[in-house]
């Protein structure tokens, strides 16, 4: 009997455990707990049900099942380079990187079946559209352009899967290496013309500002010798006039001028460059006076001497 009663209670036990996991594991199933920024889809028996959103959400075990959670948050995917030709028949490779976000979960679900595939394929195609109408210079140039355009083919088309394309960029755009040889050639080119034309331009420069300077300098010397010239004669001018009136106001006699002007005299042969020097008429009346002075007899003949007029002597 006791064992009977104990075999019985063992098996109670048991059914009790398997009761309690089978209510844990309902449990389970029927609560999930949606983080914020994601969503989850629930299919109920295989059919489209609803959208979870953030917080606790209690589901029918068994019955409803949820796909896996979706990130609503944008997103940044960075694909390969691409090869594309240009307007001109260059290769090109280009790497883009597109920010998208989920708009409609059901429609990311639903509507394609890999939604960064499908972005990552309609991206190359329509690089290749709108880089296949540039050449390489305008391609190099309008970038904005570029993503601008791809950006609006980009949005329409991924609109229908739920998905909103926030913008479009273009990482590198990579010429052929012979290209880039002929550009970098080019850029030299340009660099050594622009830094020729600045050093023409400063040597231009330069040589006008030398010359204004010379010409600045010769006035100022030019306007320093005329004021230099006027101080000269305006002194020469005064010391005339004081001698003049000091003449004058010492009245001087005949006697004293005669002898003064024979004074100078001596002063007209000196130098070397006198080759003549002329002797005039009234030094005979100069030397009148002075035999006057000097008691001489005859003055008139020296005075007669002397009136024949004027007499050259080499120096």
């Amino acid at each position: 009997m006791n064992d009977g009663a104990s075999a019985g209670s063992i098996g109670l036990t048991v059914v009790l455990i398997v009761l309690v996991i089978f209510v844990l594991i309902i449990l389970v199933r029927s609560i999930r707990i949606v983080p914020q920024a994601r969503a989850g889809v629930v299919e109920r028996l295989g059919k489209y049900q609803r959208t979870l959103g953030p917080g606790l959400t209690i589901l029918i075990p068994f019955v409803d099942r949820v796909l896996p959670m979706l990130d609503l948050r944008e997103q940044v995917v960075s694909f390969p380079p691409q090869p594309v030709i240009t307007e001109d028949n260059l290769v090109v490779s280009i790497d883009t990187v597109v920010y998208f976000q989920v708009t409609d979960p059901r429609a990311a679900t639903y509507e394609i079946q890999n939604y960064i595939q499908a972005v990552e394929q309609l991206t190359i195609t329509t690089l290749r559209n709108v880089v296949g109408g540039l050449n390489l210079e305008q391609a190099l140039t309008s970038r904005d352009q570029i993503n601008g355009q791809m950006r609006g083919v980009l949005d329409e088309a991924t609109g229908r899967w739920g998905i909103r394309v926030g913008r479009v960029e273009l990482k590198a755009i990579d010429p052929p290496l012979s290209i880039q040889d002929s550009m970098e050639k080019q850029m030299r080119a340009e660099r050594d013309r622009r830094a020729a034309i600045l050093t023409a331009e400063g040597t231009k420069q330069s040589a006008i500002l030398t010359a204004e300077g010379q010409r600045q300098a010769s006035i100022l010397a030019a306007e320093g010798d005329a004021k230099a010239a006027i101080l000269r004669a305006d002194g020469e001018s005064q010391a005339i006039e004081k001698v003049f009136g000091a003449i004058h106001a010492g009245n001087p006699t005949q006697k004293l001028l005669a002898y003064q002007y024979l004074q100078t005299l001596p002063k007209l042969a000196d130098g070397t460059a006198n080759k003549l020097w002329i002797i005039p008429s009234e030094i005979g009346e100069a030397l009148k006076g002075i035999g006057d002075v000097l008691g001489n007899s005859t003055p008139d003949a020296a005075s007669s001497s002397m009136d024949s007029g004027p007499v050259g002597q080499g120096s």
